[in-house]
């Protein structure tokens, strides 16, 4: 899954725990009124759920949480300004293990002789 969809899922995720905590809700609460387990609610919270999560199933969530929708798919500058932070700091953390397995693979001089 490319990086930009990880954190959309991850963003979506927190804002779905951010509301639920503000209606002093719990997981279970939450996954009864949006007829989906506790355990894929955890998941979904966590930005972890498969690759996808339907838009059906954030109508389900939303209105569990009594929210509109687009509350959990809209995002402000800050928000996206995060995204790109992390984009970046993932893109940095590949070329660098993409280097140290370079490195790994060349022979040392020592072996050419």
């Amino acid at each position: 899954m490319d990086i930009s969809k990880k954190i959309l899922f991850k963003q979506i995720g927190a804002k779905i725990a951010y509301y639920r905590t503000l209606r002093n809700m719990t997981q279970r609460d939450l996954a009864k009124r949006a007829n989906i387990s506790r355990s894929a609610l955890s998941r979904i919270e966590c930005g972890k759920y498969n690759d996808n999560v339907s838009v059906s199933l954030l109508f389900d969530i939303a209105d569990g949480l009594r929210i509109d929708t687009a509350l959990l798919m809209t995002f402000n500058e800050t928000e996206k300004q995060m995204w790109w932070q992390e984009i970046q700091s993932e893109s940095d953390d590949e070329i660098m293990e993409d280097d140290k397995h370079n490195e790994e693979e060349e022979p040392s001089d020592d072996s050419k002789q």
